[in-house]
């Protein structure tokens, strides 16, 4: 194990530190993968309406902190499940031990881990690693982004009508649902359908990797977003919230989608939701 000198972290190579995130990911994902095989619904805890955490949750991410802690250990972190209140002075990790935790809860092969670097207010590398099918998307400041050692990018449909879109139901936040389902008819009638995963992180890297043209959910939290959000945009792809701005991690809404038709796309959220 490497450890790295915050202080000094202007010189540290990015690039490897992102490597070293996917090997994490991916062990702690072997935990996951193996709990899945024995896993009873009777250990899931309720945190708040349809929002779900287990034991599963919770070591997940007590292995990640003490790796990533062991990798870079001035950085705080910003995690769902809250068993680190350590901040870091310049540097923390946004971090979701299991994205898609019903999925997960229920038997459902769509669940990931996020893992998102933040150098102040700017995300400077992320990685998301997709248990079931195996998939490691990553990027750092300055690169491409990747998928399993290969290079992507975003879909160059230029048309909402040729776009393939995703988006999450709410599942507690119901006030802005007359919206959403406005907006939900209007992209049924105008696109290729939307799909919905019930993982954003998951979501996020298929717009990277131009499986969707586009992602859009209201009442996120930035360990939903902020490491998918980065990717897509290394991929080539735009991101904003609703009103086209860059308050997208913390602000608890977003647009994602490829560079050529996001202005459409965008321009149709806002309709229903400015």
């Amino acid at each position: 194990m490497v450890t790295l000198n915050i202080n000094n972290f202007m010189s540290i190579d990015l690039q490897f530190l992102t490597r070293e995130v996917c090997r994490i990911a991916k062990e702690t994902a072997s935990f996951i993968r193996e709990e899945q095989t024995k896993f009873s619904i009777s250990a899931v805890e309720t945190k708040g309406k349809n929002d779900f955490v287990s034991y599963v949750d919770k070591t997940s991410e007590k292995k990640l902190i003490h790796s990533l802690t062991d990798i870079l250990p001035e950085a705080g972190f910003i995690a769902e499940e809250g068993t680190s209140s350590k901040k870091g002075i310049k540097y923390n990790w946004i971090i979701d031990p299991l994205d898609g935790t019903t999925n997960f809860i229920h038997g459902i092969p769509c669940y990931a881990i996020s893992i998102a670097l933040m150098r102040d207010d700017k995300i400077v590398s992320g990685v998301i690693y997709e248990i079931n099918f195996d998939e490691c998307f990553y990027a750092w400041e300055n690169s491409k982004a990747y998928l399993n050692e290969k290079e992507i990018n975003v879909s160059p449909a230029a048309k909402l009508s040729d776009s393939l879109l995703a988006t999450g139901f709410p599942y507690y936040d119901y006030h802005r649902m007359n919206e959403y389902m406005e907006l939900f008819k209007y992209f049924m009638q105008h696109t290729h359908g939307l799909r919905r995963l019930g993982s954003a992180a998951t979501d996020l890297t298929y717009v990277a990797c131009g499986r969707f043209e586009g992602f859009y959910e209201y009442s996120l939290q930035p360990w939903d977003v902020a490491a998918g959000a980065f990717i897509v945009q290394q991929a080539g792809g735009k991101v904003t919230d609703f009103s086209g701005g860059e308050n997208y991690i913390f602000g608890k809404e977003i647009v994602a989608g490829n560079a050529a038709c996001f202005d459409e796309f965008l321009n149709a959220v806002k309709k229903y939701f400015i």
